[in-house]
């Protein structure tokens, strides 16, 4: 092969930049042979980092609802989902009738965590026995679901809160879990995918790196893997990653935690969960989570957290944006 100067510095310059965004953190050191990201398959660029900001147990009060309302409108939230067994659920239908643009999902709820304010399934205590407790009410704990409840009663009470969404004419842009409790055993999941493929919402999963995700839940990642595939190829989008461990962040250190999450992102798309609140007097009496919770919606309405998304290039993204993208990408080999 005849020896060609200008080739070889191109090579050179192509390995140098390679080396740069490695050092960088931009790509990894294997990202010339690894598979692509999920957000690569929905369309963005291989160094890109694209959020969906979360705000969970919407429709749980009142002051969930001033603080989700106020986590979109004012801050950078770009999502939330609803707990349909709750009391507040048609004042967050009144909102959402006059902001119907707003990526609402379901917040699929199969407990009922709080001491003195409490709820049954949607689909009534004799259709789903084995889901509640002696009140009558869902099950405080995840472990107790998992032990009592059966698929075909998970399965039912899944559709009910689905129903219920439908008759107060909710938009339905995804379905996740409330305390994870879907991912809890492998029939629950099943039943949850099964629901979700069938009506075309996108359901929450996570196919990618799995950075946060794997720290958090690496056990329930590695039961699920199977199912990643089926559901992307049902036509539903699949997420990088999921961080929500900023339920356990001290109230006063949540702003300098989310500031550090954001900064160490890898590319790929990372839904990160949130339960903004804007407490109201009786709202200390529910939870004990109260000030967390506010920390919560401040850390989503700081105009330094904005300013970092700017600064870093971190796209914002929505369940809504992530189905049309899914509907133009190709499926998995």
């Amino acid at each position: 092969m005849k020896f060609n100067p200008s080739r070889l510095a191109r090579v050179v310059r192509s390995v140098s930049v390679t080396f740069s965004l490695v050092a960088a953190g931009v790509i990894g050191i294997s990202r010339a042979t690894a598979e692509p990201t999920f957000a690569e398959r929905l369309g963005w660029k291989a160094a890109d980092v694209v959020v969906i900001l979360h705000v969970d147990d919407v429709g749980m009060s009142h002051a969930s609802n001033l603080g989700a309302t106020e986590a979109v409108t004012n801050g950078v939230a770009t999502s939330w989902a609803i707990m349909m067994p709750c009391a507040w659920v048609s004042e967050i239908a009144v909102y959402l009738k006059a902001h119907p643009d707003v990526d609402s999902g379901l917040h699929l709820t199969l407990n009922s965590e709080w001491a003195p304010y409490r709820w049954g399934p949607v689909a009534g205590k004799s259709q789903v026995p084995g889901l509640t407790d002696s009140e009558g009410c869902l099950w405080r704990g995840s472990a107790a679901t998992a032990l009592k409840g059966t698929p075909d009663e998970v399965e039912r009470e899944i559709r009910a809160q689905i129903d219920r969404a439908e008759t107060l004419g909710l938009p339905i842009t995804h379905l996740d879990s409330h305390m994870g409790t879907l991912f809890t055993r492998k029939d629950f999941f099943e039943r949850y995918a099964k629901v979700g493929i069938e009506k075309k919402v996108p359901i929450l999963a996570v196919g990618g790196h799995s950075t946060y995700a794997r720290q958090e839940n690496g056990e329930a990642m590695d039961s699920l893997k199977p199912w990643i595939k089926q559901i992307w190829n049902a036509g539903l989008p699949v997420l990088d990653d999921l961080h929500t461990g900023s339920y356990g962040w001290k109230p006063d250190e949540k702003l300098e935690n989310f500031l550090k999450l954001l900064r160490e992102l890898k590319p790929g798309v990372t839904e990160i969960l949130f339960h903004a609140s804007r407490p109201t007097e009786e709202f200390p009496i529910i939870t004990g989570s109260s000030e967390s919770r506010r920390a919560d919606l401040q850390c989503l309405t700081d105009p330094r957290v904005r300013a970092l998304l700017h600064e870093r290039g971190i796209l914002q993204t929505t369940w809504r944006e992530l189905a049309e993208r899914r509907g133009k990408a190709a499926d998995l080999p």
